[in-house]
């Protein structure tokens, strides 16, 4: 369960009688998450969640993620609302943590996402992009190009006991991407994390968003590539192109792709998966035997990488210029 840091009702009490919600009436952990301690919490007002960000999490970063969520729900984004306290604050603190409260938003994710779905998202992700469009702060990509360098170094002595050669081929790859990777294509609020454990439906329809504490400024494309290889594969491996298809349609029916963006898809994607095999890679090969927080195979994302590698024009995906 990701509940790292325990909190005990005299605790929660004092923390929520700084916000207008009423009276604490329950609270639990949430298992699914794996960055910070989440709890949902029931008053005489309603459900809450109540968020405390561990170690992980930059404190310099909290205002831009709470600033950006209050931002993206004024401008009519069904996302968390970071709830105010008394001395006019979004951010306290809880149990030595950094913590704030944030709106409850119906629905649940899939597991197994439909062309529906993918349709949903690709129409809520690009009205965000539109959303954050005047959103007055901004926030580096800790995680785009420049930052894949020193987490291939950190894995690189130990790659080899995940996959033999799985190093040099690594390294060969991010070669190839710092040399052409992109920097003037439309860029604006990122959430950079859309995978479909952070994205809540009704049925079919997309009911928010949620989890906005990679969000960053970076390229809108970028975004796009890293949901294509989060809901456009099958378990088995495959790409669904009609999956992707929807996916994109959905997004360019708010927001149009320039012709920049479609030639550097296929590259973005590459990308992409090196960004999350490489932080996959370093924490399968950094938690400790029995923690917790069960590590997600690295080479999921080795596979898409390989397809996207073979890939010569964003045609593939399902997109027509």
């Amino acid at each position: 369960m990701a509940v790292y840091t325990e909190v005990s009702d005299e605790e929660l009490s004092e923390f929520i009688a700084h916000y207008n919600v009423g009276d604490l009436l329950s609270f639990k952990g949430i298992a699914e998450g794996v960055e910070n301690s989440n709890f949902l919490v029931h008053t005489t007002t309603g459900n809450f969640i109540l968020t405390l960000y561990e170690k992980r999490v930059n404190p310099a970063d909290l205002p831009f993620f709470l600033g950006l969520m209050q931002h993206l729900s004024k401008r009519g984004l069904n996302c968390p609302t970071p709830l105010v306290r008394d001395n006019g604050e979004m951010l306290g603190e809880l149990a030595g943590r950094p913590a704030a409260m944030v709106t409850f938003l119906d629905g649940m994710w899939v597991r197994r996402p439909r062309i529906e779905h993918c349709a949903e998202l690709g129409a809520g992700m690009a009205q965000m992009h539109l959303a954050g469009s005047d959103f007055d702060m901004s926030r580096p990509n800790s995680l785009s190009v420049d930052g894949w360098q020193p987490l291939l170094d950190a894995s690189r002595d130990r790659a080899h006991e995940v996959m033999e050669g799985l190093a040099e081929e690594l390294t060969a790859e991010l070669e190839e991407l710092k040399a052409k990777w992109p920097s003037d294509l439309p860029s604006g609020v990122i959430h950079a994390d859309l995978f479909p454990d952070n994205v809540f439906f009704l049925g079919q329809k997309l009911s928010g968003l949620i989890d906005f504490y990679f969000a960053c400024t970076d390229a809108f494309a970028y975004d796009v590539a890293i949901c294509l290889n989060a809901w456009c594969f099958e378990v088995d491996g495959s790409f669904n192109v009609t999956k992707a298809r929807a996916l994109l349609d959905g997004y360019r029916s708010l927001r149009p792709f320039t012709t920049e963006e479609f030639d550097s898809l296929p590259l973005l994607c590459r990308g992409a998966s090196l960004r999350f095999l490489l932080t996959r890679l370093y924490d399968w090969l950094s938690v400790p035997a029995g923690a917790l927080v069960v590590p997600k195979d690295p080479m999921e994302y080795l596979r898409k990488l390989r397809f996207h590698r073979d890939v010569t024009s964003a045609q593939a995906y399902g997109l027509d210029q």
